[in-house]
């Protein structure tokens, strides 16, 4: 039984008078029902239909779960309810669609539910609180791209260079600590990649403080939106009413982008810059202001972000880092060469990384690393054409220290042991700023020699 179809039937609306993909129209004959309102089909109660938007006297809805039983001339009623999902402690160790549903066998959860399109009210954010460092375990995230409490963080590149896996390792790192609580929010990946995560999680004993829902590649655009909406509600839930602190992490924010311009298409919407959906920028906008922190508690989100034909100015990519203090890219190039985590030490930036928050002598040092990787790369041409060895003593030096530092922050991952057989490595910030230290002093060359 489907949880959401716990549905009275109220006066009725009208009758359908079209049907094109997973667009409904209904002629409005009766009662005018309200936008994101859930809509009765008569003889038929599993069927979702969700008002999307008005057109004189019809209502254009999104057939949800694209139910094939529908047909022109069928009577539609109000139901006075929208999609909820279930919230509150009972959630922790489950797995929901974007409609409530459990997805791990479990029972339903009825009894605590909210309308994810509904945000909190609580908008009274922190003021004057000192930031909090959360660390990570991975070296080149805590260096570059440091991991502040309440903020966001984004995971940035193309197909198959390991946002995914960098994610679930962040999971696993961060989450450890028995008091953390984390959503998983998995948006249009793969469901061989969702299941594994699970798997993962149940194994560490990670599971039982974190609350997942998926809308794989396999569902509907119209669900595949309201992953992130669903999730964001649970969020919200532990953070205004039990005061917690909440990790959020997205896989994959793009997908929410791409699943809400393939429903704009389905409604008829004239596309925008990019071919994307004339509002998809505002409804992205409304979701990441829901992933903030107020003076009850705070939710921390690191979000991957796919990039289309491995293009950092495409639209949606550069509307997505507008909304994140940290972007992390991850490199093609670097990750051919067997580096991972395969970072673009150069295009990775952070508003993050300041005295005040890190301190002064990580400051310091990413100074010092940001300029010799600029200096590695300017050299990287003069090299193909003269060689190595017509550089000065100082730039031969300065680019090995370059390529050390690439190599120094490649790192094996706890989640991906079964596979490569390898143990996960778990890095301090002071042992990483103590290996960075080391390079840039020329002690590992003088290890090296030895």
């Amino acid at each position: 039984m489907r949880t959401n179809a716990v549905k009275i039937a109220g006066s009725e609306v009208g009758v359908i008078k079209s049907l094109r993909g997973l667009m409904v129209e209904i002629q409005i004959t009766g009662e005018r029902p309200d936008v994101k309102e859930l809509l009765i089909v008569e003889n038929h109660p599993e069927v979702f239909l969700e008002v999307s938007l008005f057109k004189t006297d019809t209502a254009v809805c999104i057939n949800l779960t694209n139910s094939q039983v529908l047909c022109c001339g069928q009577k539609v009623s109000r139901s006075n309810t929208k999609v909820t999902v279930p919230v509150g402690p009972k959630t922790l160790g489950r797995v929901f669609s974007a409609l409530g549903e459990p997805l791990d066998n479990g029972p339903a959860l009825n009894d605590n539910r909210r309308a994810i399109s509904e945000p909190s009210g609580t908008k009274n954010y922190h003021k004057g609180k000192k930031l909090e460092l959360l660390e990570t375990g991975i070296k080149v995230i805590d260096f570059l791209t440091p991991f502040v409490k309440g903020r966001k963080i984004g995971i940035v590149g193309g197909a198959g260079v390991g946002k995914t896996v960098l994610t679930m390792e962040m999971i696993h790192n961060v989450t450890r600590s028995e008091k953390s609580l984390s959503i998983y929010c998995g948006v249009g990946e793969r469901i061989r990649e969702g299941n594994e995560l699970y798997e993962t999680l149940k194994e560490t004993e990670v599971l039982k403080n974190t609350v997942m829902f998926f809308g794989q590649m396999d569902s509907t655009p119209a669900i595949r939106s309201m992953v992130g909406p669903a999730a964001a509600t649970s969020a919200e839930y532990f953070r205004d009413v039990e005061g917690r602190d909440i990790l959020f992490f997205v896989d994959n924010i793009y997908r929410h982008i791409q699943a809400l311009t393939e429903l704009s298409t389905n409604l008829g919407l004239i596309p925008s810059e990019g071919g994307y959906s004339p509002t998809v920028f505002a409804e992205l906008r409304r979701l990441e202001d829901r992933l903030s922190s107020t003076d009850k508690g705070s939710i921390t989100s690191v979000q991957a972000v796919y990039i289309p034909a491995d293009d950092l100015s495409d639209p949606a990519v550069q509307a997505i880092s507008q909304q994140l203090d940290s972007v992390l890219v991850l490199s093609r190039s670097v990750a051919e060469n067997g580096i991972r985590p395969a970072v673009d030490l150069l295009k990775t930036t952070s508003s993050l990384l300041t005295s005040t928050i890190v301190g002064e002598r990580h400051y310091q040092l990413a100074g010092k690393v940001q300029a010799i990787m600029q200096k590695y790369d300017s050299l990287k041409n003069i090299i193909a054409i003269v060689g190595e060895n017509e550089l000065s003593p100082a730039d031969r030096t300065d680019y090995q220290n370059a390529k050390r530092l690439i190599q120094f922050f490649s790192q094996d991952f706890a989640v991906a042991e079964r596979y490569n057989g390898r143990p996960g490595e778990y890095y301090t910030i002071d042992q990483t700023l103590d290996g960075i230290e080391k390079i840039l002093l020329g002690k590992a060359a003088e290890e090296e020699k030895k």
